[in-house]
């Protein structure tokens, strides 16, 4: 199996990125319907000879906005925040990309720079993948073509879903249901009965950003949601019990 030794990612970052063996993306326990790693097992196959495995522990940066994208990245395991700017030392944060999310597809299918930067919020693996190698795979693969069509899609609903979250939404109690909609659908898993849960892995402060808000409203709107019983925060989890009612909020 190739492995990228003279990537970007290898050169620029060597104290935080560790190479390991691939795991076969067929095998992997974490696949799931849509996602890119979700193609069949031929298509898969002649992916996982372009790239290789790499580990990033928490707390990492893994490209900065700006940079050209000579790379993109799919997500095994773990999650990442994605930022962009910075207005009097705060980043916006776009949003926390978990398993199966393709990273700086667009910024490579348009050979430019990428949009954002990604930092892990946890321990996660990686595929890197290499643009022109990456390009090449494509070319061959009219199924992997339409499954990155189908993400850049999805890039954009997320990018919608950012813009209705901060201008839509009147009130703050608003704005914070949404966010933990948003979260439950793009990182979370659905539970009988039509709950969702997923882990809690911004802090008050970073949802405070991400809603327009201050982190003491966020704490002083999320104990009010548990009060009522529409979610509940246990071992670092956020299960949200009644997603009707935050949806009534937006």
């Amino acid at each position: 199996m190739a492995h990228t030794e003279n990537s970007a990612v290898g050169q620029a970052r060597p104290k935080h990125i560790a190479r390991q063996v691939p795991v076969g993306c067929a095998a992997c326990g974490n696949r799931r319907p849509g996602w890119f790693c979700s193609l069949g097992s031929a298509v898969l196959a002649d992916l996982e000879l372009v790239t290789s495995t790499i580990s990033l522990p928490a707390q990492a940066p893994l490209f900065t906005q700006g940079e050209d994208a000579r790379c993109l990245y799919l997500i095994c395991s773990g999650y990442l925040k994605l930022t962009a700017g910075r207005v009097q030392d705060k980043q916006m944060i776009v949003r926390v990309a978990g398993p199966g999310s393709m990273l700086g597809l667009y910024a490579v299918l348009s050979h430019g720079v990428y949009e954002v930067s990604a930092e892990s919020l946890t321990s996660a693996q990686l595929r890197p993948v290499e643009r022109d190698r990456f390009l090449a795979f494509l070319r061959n693969h009219k199924e992997a073509q339409m499954r990155a069509v189908q993400c850049i899609c999805q890039e954009y609903r997320f990018a919608l879903q950012d813009a209705c979250r901060i201008s839509l939404a009147e009130t703050v109690a608003g704005r914070l249901g949404r966010l933990l909609l948003e979260l439950a659908h793009q990182i979370g898993e659905h539970l009988n009965g039509g709950g969702y849960r997923f882990p809690l892995l911004l802090t008050h402060e970073e949802m405070a950003s991400m809603a327009c808000t201050t982190r003491e409203t966020v704490t002083r709107t999320l104990g009010q949601f548990r009060k009522d019983g529409w979610i509940s925060i246990e071992d670092s989890l956020v299960t949200v019990h009644q997603p009707d009612r935050l949806q009534t909020l937006v």
